[in-house]
């Protein structure tokens, strides 16, 4: 037999759960209009990644691997390429030259944005990623990649030195 103690301490936590209930009930609804108005999402919210870029244009990403590595659901393949003074994508020595997430695997965890050393993979807001086809589900560096800013020389990219030439 239950003690007279649990009963009460029952009672008082349904008592005071239905409270809390119809003090809910008396607020106003909050709806949100979303086709119509932009969505209000918190600072912290995690969409779809983001390539950034330095000041100067450059990718900031330096090909380390370390989103890679941290990634628990393996959705990140990258393959590294090596700057030159001809041919200069990012700051460091070797840049991304494929940079893909497989949003069919991704889990929005936020491990791969804390192991960048160079803040180069950030989550934005966008969160329409939803598709029919699982092959648009796998995001290049060129859907990625941020644009270039404004007043920031662009990087010299192989086929554009490569056309020079001739």
């Amino acid at each position: 037999m239950a003690n007279i103690g649990e009963v009460f301490g029952a009672a008082s936590a349904v008592v005071k759960g239905m409270g809390i209930t119809f003090k809910e009930m008396m607020q106003p609804t909050v709806t949100e209009n979303y086709p119509d108005e932009p969505p209000k999402l918190q600072e912290r919210f995690r969409g779809v990644h983001e390539l950034q870029r330095d000041e100067n244009g450059l990718e900031k990403c330096v090909a380390c691997f370390l989103c890679a590595a941290a990634c628990p659901s393996n959705c990140i393949y990258i393959e590294a390429a090596e700057n030159t003074e001809k041919v200069r994508i990012s700051g460091g020595e070797r840049y991304a030259q494929v940079y893909n997430i497989d949003y069919n695997r991704c889990i929005f965890c936020g491990f791969c944005v804390e192991a960048c050393p160079t803040d180069a993979i950030t989550h934005g807001h966008g969160f329409e990623v939803a598709s029919y086809n699982t092959s648009t589900l796998v995001k290049r560096k060129e859907d990625m990649l941020v644009k270039i800013p404004v007043g920031a020389k662009p990087p010299v990219i192989a086929d554009s030195v490569e056309a020079g030439a001739h």
